[in-house]
């Protein structure tokens, strides 16, 4: 009995050390890619910007941070466009970002398949973005009575959509300390100043809101203090 007793004791004590394991709290990110203009110009041009993050974690797998951008996003070209649009966006953007990833809805383990992907997240927020025209062509040369009113800096309200996973690397006490980050973000803007053209006041107006691509690659450090997560993620 004495014996039972024992073993029973020593069961309840070591499961939920199995159950559950740490993780560090804070990370912070930086990274580089290409941004692409969906926006008032028929050529979609592609543009380099980098980028830095501060994320607190709930889990490894859900967390709320920002987000600054800087580089430029450019967009038509002043021979081929039907009215003559050229535009070079100087830009910065700061937002605040929600991610949630696979592996805080589904379970896995180191020899299933869903361990690879455990990483894989969606995400949404919202930001402003600092337009600054860089370089810019306002006149149509096969239409010369038309003139486009925008202003070479602007501030806009936008929502970001991110398309990412997380590959996550040990430190050497076991802990997920690093991570490689890929990253696909579309964002929409509320306004007329992503490409310079306030098509509000002129009769080529498209209807469409502004929308720019920014494809990444970072690296993540996570910090700070721990947490304690209900899922084993640690290899032992």
């Amino acid at each position: 009995m004495k014996r039972i007793l024992i073993s029973t004791i020593l069961i309840t004590l070591t499961f939920p050390c199995f159950a559950q394991s740490n993780f560090y709290k804070l990370s912070v990110g930086v990274g580089a890619g290409i941004t692409q203009s969906f926006a008032d110009v028929r050529k979609h041009d592609f543009g380099l910007a980098g980028y830095g993050t501060l994320d607190y974690l709930f889990t490894p797998y859900m967390s709320l941070g920002l987000e600054f951008q800087k580089g430029e996003i450019n967009g038509g070209n002043v021979k081929t466009d039907p009215y003559n649009r050229q535009f070079i966006n100087s830009y910065q953007a700061i937002a605040i970002n929600g991610r949630i990833s696979l592996g805080q809805i589904i379970d896995f383990n180191y020899n299933s398949f869903s361990n690879h992907f455990r990483g894989l997240y969606l995400g949404t927020g919202i930001g402003v973005i600092q337009n600054k025209m860089k370089g810019i062509n306002r006149y149509s040369f096969t239409d010369p009575d038309v003139y486009y009113p925008g202003e070479n800096a602007s501030k806009d309200i936008f929502f970001p959509l991110n398309l990412g996973i997380n590959f996550f690397f040990p430190d050497r006490d076991g802990f997920y300390r690093y991570a490689l980050n890929i990253n696909c973000q579309s964002n929409v803007t509320l306004g007329e100043g992503l490409d310079g053209y306030d098509d509000s006041s002129v009769r080529h107006r498209s209807g469409n809101p502004d929308i720019y691509a920014f494809y990444s690659v970072g690296v993540k450090y996570n910090f700070g203090k721990m947490g304690l997560y209900k899922k084993t993620f640690r290899r032992f």
